[in-house]
């Protein structure tokens, strides 16, 4: 008798129900990060309620379509694993000077269409980099991610950063209560219940903290149940040399940023990313982007948080990612939906947060665990690469003082940690050996570390 091959569980496709819960679940994880770029740029630039609203549908529309290249992948085009897709936080700096001193919204379209052109061909070039990415860079990169993300759960379950009530204990209480159902799910409820435990988390909070006062309906009665972006709403793009510049610098970040969640997830769904596969996943974030300067909206990168979600879970299936890219086109779409999505409060989003990010550190940990520190420089290139990471989160003003492009690409933990984590490991492991240095303890210790 003939018998099939054994489908990778990254190409596996769940039944329907567990399709929409376990992609529901990633559309709640990414929702607050999705639309607070929109919101942000546009408060910025003060403009009206409406074209603030037309950001945010535009916006998760794109996220949708971007997360369907992503995750199912068409030609070049996708690294085809469970991946989504959201507005890089990278570019809200510049995005902001450029729509506030430099042209407003034409001018950021502008330089975010030759952003997202530039990703495109740039992204062979970055496939051929993964060499400098062994188990060594990337466990510590996929740790200065995880931890780097735990301040936006804090922020979450303190009320939301700007929040009247920002701290109270009732806030932090909500968030450990989710936390605590969390973690009761993920232990005691059978194995399809457990898998689903940051979606059950957000749903019981939602259900305590409506008769609490943490939040109300009134919005979703007045959002509107169709809407449609349309290319060049705010008008046709324009390009300038400064903006067009600081965008640049803005792609390098994000496709550095990318490398590193691709390779993440990788580890989780023993689906390892190779130089072709990562090219095609940064090749997708480059169509996206241009997609973004088309639509009213902004560049997009690989969600990490997202990637925690994934090492919980342990769904590994990317057809759970493409339904969840799914729902945030029906989203974009029909802003009703948005709107009730919208109502959430964040101490509910950080109780979740804190697992699913606190998971990301982990799996950077469980990496790290394959690497050899005996006799050789290794554990100073994890030390000073988390260090050079944690530094613009613990303090987020530290390089308030340097050029506009230094800020970009620094002010980043992951970029800042994964570029130190690239060049120490170069000046440890690959250059010669000093002059009278014992040699190190082992050639096979050597090969862990560098291969």
């Amino acid at each position: 008798m003939a018998t099939t091959a054994p489908v990778h569980p990254v190409d596996e496709v769940p039944p329907v129900r567990q399709l929409a819960a376990f992609g529901l679940q990633h559309v709640l994880a990414m929702y607050a990060g999705a639309v607070a770029v929109p919101l942000i740029v546009g408060s910025a630039m003060k403009l009206s309620a409406a074209d603030l609203a037309y950001l945010i549908t535009a916006d998760l529309l794109v996220c949708g379509i971007a997360t369907l290249i992503q995750c199912v992948g068409f030609w070049r085009f996708g690294v085809r694993l469970p991946i989504m897709q959201g507005c890089t936080f990278a570019a809200v700096s510049p995005m902001v000077l450029i729509g506030t001193t430099g042209g407003g919204l034409p001018a950021i379209y502008g330089s975010v269409i030759v952003a997202g052109l530039a990703i495109a061909l740039l992204a062979p070039v970055f496939g051929k980099l993964l060499r400098f990415f062994p188990p060594l860079v990337t466990g510590t990169v996929i740790l200065i991610i995880g931890v780097s993300l735990l301040p936006v759960a804090g922020n979450w379950a303190a009320g939301g950063q700007g929040a009247k009530g920002f701290g109270e204990p009732k806030n932090l209480a909500l968030a450990g209560f989710v936390l605590l159902v969390v973690l009761g799910v993920q232990r005691f409820a059978p194995a399809f219940l457990s898998r689903i435990a940051v979606l059950i988390g957000i749903v019981v909070g939602l259900a305590v903290a409506v008769p609490f006062g943490f939040t109300d309906f009134g919005g979703v009665g007045d959002a509107d149940w169709l809407g449609i972006s349309t290319p060049f709403h705010f008008g046709t793009p324009t390009f300038h040399a400064s903006a067009i510049a600081s965008m640049l610098v803005v792609a390098l970040v994000t496709m550095t940023e990318t490398t590193g969640d691709l390779i993440a997830v990788g580890e989780m769904t023993d689906r390892g990313v190779e130089p072709r596969t990562l090219a095609d996943g940064l090749r997708a974030d480059g169509l996206s982007t241009v997609l973004g300067g088309v639509f009213n909206t902004f560049p997009y990168t690989a969600y990490a948080q997202n990637v925690g979600l994934v090492g919980m879970t342990r769904v590994r299936s990317r057809w759970v990612v493409a339904a969840a890219g799914g729902m945030l086109v029906l989203l974009g779409l029909l802003p009703k939906l948005g709107a009730v999505v919208a109502v959430i409060p964040a101490p509910v989003l950080g109780g979740a947060g804190l697992v699913m990010f606190g998971t990301v550190a982990a799996s950077g940990l469980k990496t790290l665990a394959q690497v050899d520190f005996k006799g050789n420089d290794n554990l100073t290139v994890v030390a000073v690469s988390v260090a050079v990471g944690m530094l613009p989160v613990g303090v987020p003003t530290v390089y308030a003082q340097f050029p506009d492009w230094f800020q970009t690409v620094m002010n980043s933990g992951i970029s800042a940690g994964c570029l130190t984590a690239i060049v120490l490991n170069l000046l440890f492991n690959h250059l010669p050996e000093k002059a009278g240095s014992p040699a190190k303890a082992a050639e096979p210790d050597e090969a862990s570390a560098t291969a």
